[in-house]
C-alpha cells in the first residue's frame, strides 16, 4: 500500500520501518528531518507525504500536534486524496478526535483512532496492540498495515473510542505503577530489599504487566526514556480534562498528577515515568536498590 507516515520519535521510526520491511512504499515527515528510516522516501511536509496516499498514519505527540500536522500550514487536508483513510496512533483528546474525523470526512477521507500499547520494545518488534475506533469495513482495508506493526487489534466502537480505551489504559497504568514505586520505597524505608520484594510480588496476586516491565528498570537505577515522564504527563492532563468534560471524579488520579507536576520542576520530564520514584525515595530520605533477576 501507498502510506504517508508523520511523526518519527520514539514510536513512530520504528513503526514506519516496519512497514518499509513489510514491503510498503512509505513516504515518511517528522518535524524534525533527519530520522527517515531506510527504504522510505522523505518528504519536505505533511502535505507532500499524504498527497497519493492511500493511508495517512500519524504519531506524534499530543492534540495540538495532530491538529497542526491535519489543518495547519502545508498540512494533510490540503492533499488528502478522497477515499484516503487517516489513522492516528497518537494519544490526544476523544472529543477533538471525533471534531478530526468530521472535517477530514468533508474532503471525502475516512477516519481512524489507532493509539497504541507496547512501549519502545514493542515498536521496535512489531508487537504493539492497536485499540481502534472506527468502522469494521475500515478496520479490515487497514489490517495488512496493523500486522506489519502489531500482534493484535481491539475494535473499541465508532471514531474518539480508541482514543478514550487509551486514557483508561494509561489511566490504570499510572496508578499501578505508583503503587508499586509506594511500595518500594516503604519496604526499603523498613529494611526489606527491593530484589527480594519484587520476588514476593511475582508469586502473587499483586503481579502485574507493568510490574514485570518496570520492576528490572527500577533496581538496575534505569530511567531512559521508553514511555517519556512528559508524555504520561501529558495523557494524564488528557484523562482528567475528559474527566471533567464528564464530570467524573478521579480522586486517585489528581494525587498522582501532583507527583508528576513536581518531578516535571525537578526536570524529569525526559527520563521515563518510572522515574517518578526518585521523588518518593528523595521525600524518604532512601534509595531503592537491588539486583534484577
Amino acid at each position: 500500500m501507498r502510506v504517508a507516515f508523520l511523526g518519527l520519535g520514539i514510536m513512530g521510526r520504528p513503526m514506519a520501518a516496519n512497514l518499509v520491511k513489510a514491503g510498503h512504499e512509505v513516504a515518511v515527515w517528522n518535524r524534525t528531518p533527519g530520522k527517515e528510516p531506510d527504504g522510505a522516501q522523505a518528504a519536505s511536509s505533511a502535505a507532500e507525504a499524504a498527497r497519493e496516499a492511500e493511508v495517512v498514519w500519524m504519531c506524534v505527540a499530543d492534540t495540538a500536534a495532530v491538529e497542526q500536522v491535519l489543518f495547519g500550514k502545508s498540512g494533510v487536508e490540503e492533499a488528502v486524496a478522497s477515499g484516503a483513510v487517516v489513522v492516528d496512533s497518537s494519544t490526544i483528546s476523544p472529543s477533538a478526535t471525533v471534531q478530526y474525523a468530521g472535517r477530514l470526512r468533508a474532503r471525502g477521507a475516512e477516519y481512524v483512532d489507532a493509539p497504541i500499547t507496547g512501549s519502545k520494545l514493542g515498536a521496535e518488534s512489531g508487537q504493539l496492540i492497536f485499540m481502534a475506533g472506527g468502522a469494521e469495513e475500515t478496520l479490515a482495508r487497514l489490517q495488512p498495515l496493523f500486522s506489519a506493526m502489531g500482534k493484535a487489534v481491539f475494535r473499541m466502537g465508532d471514531v474518539g473510542k480508541g482514543q478514550s480505551a487509551k486514557l483508561a489504559m494509561n489511566l490504570m497504568i499510572a496508578l499501578t505503577y505508583q503503587g508499586f514505586a509506594e511500595g518500594l520505597t516503604l519496604a526499603t524505608k523498613l529494611g526489606v530489599q527491593a530484589d527480594k520484594l519484587l520476588e514476593l510480588i511475582n508469586a502473587t496476586m499483586v503481579r502485574s504487566g507493568v510490574v514485570d516491565y518496570k520492576g528490572p528498570f527500577v533496581l538496575r537505577r534505569d530511567f531512559s526514556p521508553n514511555f517519556p515522564l512528559r508524555l504520561m504527563h501529558k495523557d494524564i492532563h488528557l484523562m482528567l480534562d475528559a474527566a471533567r468534560e464528564l464530570r467524573v471524579k478521579l480522586p486517585g488520579l489528581e494525587t498522582v498528577e501532583e507527583i508528576y507536576e513536581i518531578a516535571t520542576e525537578e526536570g524529569q520530564s525526559d527520563l521515563d515515568y518510572a522515574a517518578t520514584i526518585a521523588l518518593l525515595e528523595k521525600w524518604a530520605g532512601v534509595e531503592v536498590k537491588g539486583v534484577p533477576a
